[in-house]
């Protein structure tokens, strides 16, 4: 009985112990975070001084920050706008992925797995050494101040989700092709009625991811974009 008791004891101290460790790292995790909500309330002089509680609750800021800047334009434009770009990228981003991850995963030409291979190690090549091509080429065309050299990237598919999609794909298992070959349906058929519907978890993975990475673009609308209403919200 004693042992029984003392063993408890034992077991509800850890559990003390382990609650007040997890406890105490998480106000460090969080801290940051509530001192930038709270920082956000505080004068514009007094933003970045070390005292977390400010002497007055200043609440017009959020008003002062939703009017945004660069004439009448309010950040309910620069939402609008991210939202149209991102959602046009995603759209073509997405779709085109399950097109060419098809493509990949069952359809045999020759120089399958060359240019499979090809697409993969351009996963190694850093956007960044891709921005002065494509801006002298953008500028060239005359597409400076618009969103095409921002949705039109965007709008193909990226090497990430193409991997992501014949990866998924491969997965499924291939006597389903079979079975709607014998039934009369050529690739679109099986695409679009027998692989497309199994496709779902990957295509709400890669809406997901796309239309994050596109919300988040902060350089590219920044080298494109000169005029403040076309601005996103990045």
């Amino acid at each position: 009985m004693n042992l029984s008791i003392s063993a408890r004891n034992r077991k509800r101290l850890g559990g003390i112990v382990f609650h007040t460790i997890v406890f105490f790292f998480g106000v460090i995790m969080l801290y940051p975070l509530l001192w930038m909500v709270i920082g956000s309330f505080k004068s514009s002089g007094n933003a970045l001084t070390s005292t977390l509680i400010p002497d007055y609750f200043h609440f017009g800021n959020y008003a002062d920050g939703w009017r945004g800047f660069g004439g009448d334009e309010t950040f309910a434009r620069y939402f609008r706008n991210s939202f149209v770009i991102s959602s046009i990228s995603t759209l073509g981003q997405v779709s085109l992925a399950a097109i060419t991850g098809y493509g990949f995963a069952r359809i045999k030409f020759t120089g399958n797995k060359i240019c499979f291979s090809l697409m993969i190690i351009t996963l190694l090549l850093p956007a960044q050494i891709l921005r002065i091509p494509q801006y002298i080429m953008f500028n060239q065309i005359g597409w400076m101040d618009t969103y095409l050299p921002i949705i039109l990237p965007g709008f193909f598919p990226l090497p990430f989700f193409i991997f992501l999609m014949v990866q998924f794909i491969r997965g499924i298992p291939k006597e389903l092709d079979e079975a709607a070959r014998i039934d009369g349906c050529g690739h679109f058929g099986i695409f679009f009625r027998i692989l497309l519907p199994n496709l779902k978890p990957v295509l709400i993975t890669g809406t997901i991811f796309s239309f994050y990475w596109s919300w988040n673009e902060f350089m590219t609308p920044l080298l494109y974009l000169q005029t403040p209403a076309k601005y996103p919200v990045s």
